[in-house]
């Protein structure tokens, strides 16, 4: 049965998609647990970092269930709903307060791209695979959905992925900026975990500011005065203060999120 499966450990969260048999490709109903799931862990004080992965070896999600367009997709009205769904989605995990990591093994296709590209670190294993071969089968990308790739990798790459329909290696990839890291495959699963340690063990409100600041940034537009006085809204945290004690003691930082 298809479903996105959702643990937690501590303060890292792990979301799994998962969909047997058919490399995880993501359904509707798929797309709209993940809204779900990421509007709860949003509003979860106690998450510091989102790991995204599929499961099993074999891919991290291979597209979208082709299956259901058939019958789920077949008329404007349908394909209107559904693509809402899915930008939905996507705008849930790339507004979502706490960091996210994509832990990315075999293959990451279409729909899997979308999602590994709005995270915000991907972990490749050597062997995956990268691409939106939707030109093949006759049907543009939801500009809703490109959007998260087209700021991530630029037009030029974006171009190139979606005019040839190429599979990208994961060191093509790396290259192109789509992907953070790549490891050894016997590794990916280690490394990605280690990067969500490394994020869970920094200031929690931190994390939320700079994915804030970084994205008004990329606006264009200067900050006003208003702005550049928020960007100072740390001196008033005790993590603050716990940060600054904690250098100057020579030990680890407890942070508490206030």
């Amino acid at each position: 049965m298809s479903q996105i499966g959702l643990s937690i450990d501590g303060e890292i969260a792990t979301l799994v998609l998962d969909n047997p048999g058919k490399l995880n490709a993501i359904n509707l109903a798929m797309w709209e647990q993940l809204a779900g799931h990421m509007a709860s862990l949003s509003a979860d004080p106690g998450i510091r970092c989102v790991v995204m992965r599929g499961a099993g070896n074999d891919a991290f999600a291979a597209g979208g269930d082709l299956e259901e367009f058939v019958s789920g997709r077949a008329t404007l009205e349908q394909a209107l709903h559904y693509h809402g769904q899915v930008a939905a989605a996507l705008n849930a995990i790339a507004d979502c307060p706490h960091p996210t990591v994509a832990l990315i093994r075999g293959a990451c296709i279409g729909g899997g791209l979308e999602i590994a590209g709005v995270c915000d670190l991907r972990i490749g294993s050597e062997g995956s695979r990268f691409g939106a071969p939707i030109s093949k089968l006759g049907f543009s990308m939801y500009p809703g959905e490109m959007e998260g790739l087209l700021k991530l990798a630029g037009p030029a790459v974006m171009k190139e992925i979606l005019l040839e329909g190429r599979i990208l290696t994961a060191a093509e990839a790396y290259e192109k900026g789509l992907v953070t890291r790549v490891v050894p495959d016997a590794q990916v699963e280690d490394e990605a975990y280690a990067t969500a340690r490394r994020i869970a063990a920094g200031a929690p409100l931190v994390a939320g500011w700079h994915k804030q600041w970084i994205r008004r940034l990329q606006s264009g537009k200067p900050l006003n005065d208003e702005e550049k006085a928020a960007s100072f809204a740390f001196l008033d945290t005790e993590d603050y203060q716990e940060g600054l004690a904690a250098f100057l003691e020579k030990r680890k930082p407890v942070f508490k999120a206030r």
